[in-house]
């Protein structure tokens, strides 16, 4: 791993340290959350992305709380 005087060292060569401050590392981060935007957008594993994967599961999430509902609301007429 790195040392702490080597990490220290490689983040004194971003510049805008004067003016910035800590915020100068702000554009790294957004590239960064780009990235992972893009690839979990684009990027198949198998045959599905990220958001197929989220999609489905919200709507199976979805159907079983309308299950849930219609049970109950069934149970309360049946007494």
């Amino acid at each position: 791993m790195f040392s702490r005087a080597q990490v220290r060292r490689a983040l004194q060569w971003v510049p805008g340290k004067q003016r910035f401050g800590i915020y100068r590392f702000l554009p790294f981060f957004f590239v960064l959350g780009g990235t992972m935007e893009w690839i979990m957008i684009k990027v198949r594993v198998g045959q599905e992305t990220f958001y197929d994967v989220y999609r489905r599961k919200a709507s199976e999430r979805q159907y079983q709380r309308r299950l849930e509902d219609t049970s109950e609301t069934h149970l309360h007429k049946i007494k």
